[in-house]
């Protein structure tokens, strides 16, 4: 045994947590040494290809697989009538799960893409032609694909109304009101790596290779659903090419794991880009109405947001926008809720920014409309309606440093010249106009477990089942480790995203390194007071265990938000109706900044997304097939490289003294509020209020007439 000097005395000068640091498998990722879910090599692999419904709604009559099943290469062809019976009556952590994973356990065809069958082969190519080869009879139903506000069958969810004060009484007595309906479509994560899974049983234990946000969540759904003991699941997630909130329990891993149970050898299951349209969740379209009553001065005396959006037949999920208001401002009369409706659809999932990122833009597009009503700056109105407790809640915030986040903001974008007046500023063809917008995002903690230990050469091993989607979390969790151990980064090995470490939280809602790092800290601490004690440390190392689940229920009651102010400059063609953003600035408040390089491209990439939301973005449902015109990169339009202006994005000092962790989430933040303060310039430039997204060239020409669009 050897007894190796335990901490280097950091000092404050060195330490990790708040500089940058480059990605600890940046190396990995650029050279094609990092392998992701669909590209590790195993013997006598075979390859699953879906077959998806063509019909929105009905009932299959026949799978006709006799000759598909006599082509060079298939082993086997998975549907209704031969799949092994699965276990759906369990809740995962957010509750009973989509049917959609109960795969081929019916008849049912419930929209068009449902999964209804799974060609396995030898190779990849004989089990695409196979599958396309395979022939499904149904017999058709009349469905219901449409989306509109207002329409038939809309119902309020449990739990999704909050009302106080009389709303009609304050709205009657207020000097000025907007009365404004805004518009948002649906809209389709597409992360660039596809889902895929490889799943394969080892001595009785079942393994998946699987890109995910979350290990242990996939293991958990994937026991429950084979009716099989924990302790024999094992989910691996080491790199993972975006998720965005698609990535969880999805078809292709129930898929690879039923065709490896029944052949008896690896199979891999990846989705195509087209599958992954109807099979791993959407936003969506949401219809929505804010009423906003003020004063003469712009004080707020009532506060109503009602959002409208759609689901499934099969499994309810509701985009909560009207929950945007709930952290943001106060009025005497305060009124949100969410309706739903069921439709003949796939179900819709949380996609970054879930609820806040539509609502942003319903919300504070409504303000830009009451200061320009009130004849007071955009700011000012937001600065006047500061409220001092969570508005729903009632609880004091445990920071909100939003007025710095205003003031930085405007220094920074030359707010104080701005002429308040739409349509004076011009440059040839181009309209030019600045605006801006309010964002926040709530701060969450979620139970997780980690294992610190102390090796006998002088480093420090961390295993967690935490989640790197491309956020940079590996490399901040190990800054963070790296602080809490005292020692320099180089010193700590990070591995994650491995089930068989034990809970954690997923990376999703901005909290998983929030989650992950306060599990860490607890284990690192207790492991530095034992290494405190000296003697000297095994060949197997000392290992410290943490479980955050009793301090997470204890934390503090308080109102938790990262907050943001987004401030857009564009150029409107009057010839074309095309707009170009030219300048986006965001200036941020999300509590302790681990690494400001990988933070930057968070809030960076966020503000891209909502960019993309405001211009382009726009899945449309075809009413006669009830299927996706366009389901792929070619129909589906995004932000590309040439859309993109100079983005800054930067943050003020946001302490949080209360809070034993400091960090509030980056990941979504900067999403909330861009497209507003997009069309908020919009409307500057040309003086015509968008309420329809995405802001396309021929609505910019149809408006110019109508005043509004």
């Amino acid at each position: 045994m050897t007894t190796p000097t335990t901490t280097t005395g950091t000092t404050a000068a060195t330490r990790a947590v708040g500089t940058a640091h480059t990605r600890v498998e940046g190396r990995a990722k650029v050279t094609g040494a990092a392998r992701y879910a669909g590209e590790i090599p195993y013997a006598e692999l075979a390859h699953g290809w879906l077959v998806l419904s063509t019909v929105a709604r009905g009932r299959i009559r026949s799978v006709e697989d006799t000759s598909v099943l006599g082509m060079p290469g298939v082993l086997t062809v998975l549907h209704h009538a031969n799949a092994p019976r699965l276990d759906g009556n369990y809740m995962n952590g957010f509750g009973p799960p989509d049917p959609v994973l109960q795969l081929f356990q019916h008849d049912r065809v419930p929209f068009v893409g449902w999964p209804v069958a799974l060609v396995v082969a030898e190779t990849p190519e004989q089990a695409r032609e196979a599958a396309e080869s395979l022939v499904v009879q149904y017999d058709e139903e009349p469905y219901d694909v449409a989306f509109f506000a207002g329409r038939p069958g809309m119902y309020t969810p449990e739990d999704s109304e909050t009302a106080k004060g009389d709303l009609e009484a304050e709205l009657a007595g207020s000097a000025v009101v907007v009365d404004a309906e805004y518009t948002t479509p649906e809209e389709h994560h597409s992360p660039m790596e596809p889902h895929a899974a490889t799943a394969r049983w080892d001595s009785g234990r079942l393994e998946v290779v699987d890109s995910n946000q979350g290990s242990g969540f996939v293991a958990d759904e994937l026991a429950k659903l084979f009716s099989l003991d924990p302790d024999s699941v094992r989910v691996r997630s080491e790199h993972v090419g975006g998720g965005f909130g698609a990535k969880a329990t999805r078809p292709h891993s129930v898929l690879a794991v039923m065709a490896a149970t029944v052949l008896h050898r690896p199979v891999r299951v990846v989705l195509t880009r087209r599958q992954m349209f109807s099979l791993v969740g959407y936003r969506s379209p949401t219809a929505q109405r804010v009423r906003l009553g003020a004063d003469a001065d712009g004080r707020l005396r009532a506060f109503d947001h009602q959002g409208e959006s759609l689901t499934s037949t099969v499994h309810e999920f509701v985009e909560r926008s009207a929950n945007f208001g709930h952290a943001m401002y106060d009025a005497d009369a305060h009124h949100t809720v969410n309706r739903v409706v069921r439709l003949d659809v796939p179900t819709p999932s949380w996609m970054r920014a879930p609820g806040e990122a539509p609502g942003s833009f319903a919300v504070e597009s409504a303000f830009d409309e009451l200061a320009e009503r009130c004849g007071i700056d955009p700011i000012a109105l937001r600065v006047r309606n500061e409220p001092a407790l969570g508005p729903v809640s009632g609880l004091p915030f445990s920071s909100r440093n939003v007025l710095a986040c205003y003031r930085e903001g405007a220094r920074r974008f030359g707010w104080a010249g701005r002429d308040p007046r739409p349509g004076i500023r011009r440059e040839g063809r181009w309209l030019l106009g600045t605006g801006m917008a309010a964002s926040a995002f709530p701060t969450l903690s979620a139970p997780s477990t980690a294992a610190v230990t102390a090796d006998a050469d002088g480093t420090f091993t961390v295993r967690i089942t935490a989640a790197d989607i491309g956020t940079g979390a590996r490399t901040a969790l190990t800054q963070i480790a790296a602080d809490a151990l005292e020692v320099e980064p180089e010193r700590v090995r990070m591995r994650i995203a491995d089930s068989d470490f034990g809970p954690a939280m997923i990376a999703g809602g901005s909290m998983g390194t929030r989650s992950w790092a306060w599990a860490i800290n607890v284990a690192a601490s207790e492991l530095r007071g034992q290494l405190a004690l000296g003697g000297s440390i095994p060949p197997e190392g000392i290992t410290v265990r943490s479980d955050t689940s009793e301090a997470v229920r204890a934390l503090t009651k308080k109102e938790r938000n990262a907050f943001g102010a987004q401030f857009a400059e564009v150029a409107v063609d009057v010839t074309s109706g095309e707009v170009r953003v030219r300048r986006l600035l965001g200036i941020f408040a999300a509590g302790r900044i681990i690494n400001p390089l990988t933070a930057r491209g968070q809030f960076i990439g966020g503000m891209v997304w909502g960019l993309s939301m405001a211009l382009h973005e726009e899945a449309i449902r075809d009413q006669v097939s009830g299927g996706h015109v366009g389901a792929d990169l070619a129909g589906y339009h995004f932000a590309a490289h040439a859309d993109i202006p100079p983005i800054e994005a930067d943050w003020v000092d946001d302490p949080d003294p209360d809070d034993p962790v400091g960090i509030k989430g980056i990941g979504e933040i900067g999403v909330v509020g861009t497209a507003a303060a997009i069309a908020n310039a919009v409307w500057h430039a040309t003086g015509v209020r968008h309420r329809n997204l995405p802001i396309r060239p021929d609505r910019v020409l149809t408006a110019t007439a109508g005043g509004h669009a």
